[in-house]
């Protein structure tokens, strides 16, 4: 709510100073005037809205950092707007109303190609990064077993045989897919069974499920680079 406030707040500052000038220096009020004047308002509505659906109260902080690049084209645009039309002002006098017109439905013709070519790999970003987060959950899941393991067993070679199953975890390949699935199922099954051995303490369960996942960990890795 707070930025949503401070975003109208400086729109509103920005309209006011453009208004006193408008109507404060003496321009010629002719139709280039109320155009460009009517194209300068227009162009900070666009630039509220955008601002607004950016970086509104329901956006997340990821989301508002993505769009940025659309807020830059946004901000730009309205500068370049605002100032045209103070060019435009000036001369309402001398040129033909056809040349501001032109001028302004080009301006606003790039900025709606840029806004929504931002938007549209803003929407990408955001869609290969959620893909990206669901993707490592199962792998990111299993180390967080298999890693404090080590240190709930007393036993020497489990703890060692438990140590070396947490590094073939460290740096095994985080990216799940769906041809791994089934080699991650199995993966899954195993160390689970490892886990309640470890609870139970059966010292020789241990170390046979820690030579068992790491043969599976290892297929899944090889899988793991076919796939790619």
């Amino acid at each position: 709510m707070k930025s949503q406030l401070r975003i109208g707040i400086i729109l509103l500052i920005v309209l006011a100073v453009f208004s006193v000038i408008s109507f404060a220096v003496p321009f010629e009020h002719t139709a280039v005037f109320w155009i460009s004047y009517g194209m300068g308002v227009f162009a900070l509505l666009v630039l509220g809205f955008v601002l607004l659906s950016m970086f509104g109260k329901e956006t997340t902080v990821r989301s508002k950092f993505y769009g940025f690049p659309i807020a830059r084209i946004a901000w730009c645009y309205g500068a370049a707007q605002l100032i045209l039309s103070l060019i435009f002002m000036i001369f309402s006098a001398r040129i033909p109303f056809w040349i501001p017109v032109i001028v302004y439905v080009v301006l606003f013709a790039a900025a709606a190609i840029g806004l929504i070519g931002a938007d549209a790999m803003r929407d990408e970003i955001i869609r290969q990064d959620a893909k990206l987060k669901a993707d490592i959950s199962c792998m990111t899941t299993l180390r967080s077993i298999v890693y404090p393991l080590a240190n709930q067993c007393p036993d020497p070679g489990a703890k060692k045989a438990l140590g070396q199953l947490a590094d073939e975890f460290r740096y095994s390949d985080p990216v799940s897919s769906e041809a791994l699935k089934p080699v991650e199922n199995d993966l899954q099954d195993l160390v689970s069974e490892l886990q309640n051995a470890v609870g139970s303490g059966d010292i020789t369960q241990i170390i046979a499920l820690c030579g068992k996942v790491s043969t599976v960990l290892t297929e899944r890795n090889r899988l793991c680079k076919l796939n790619k």
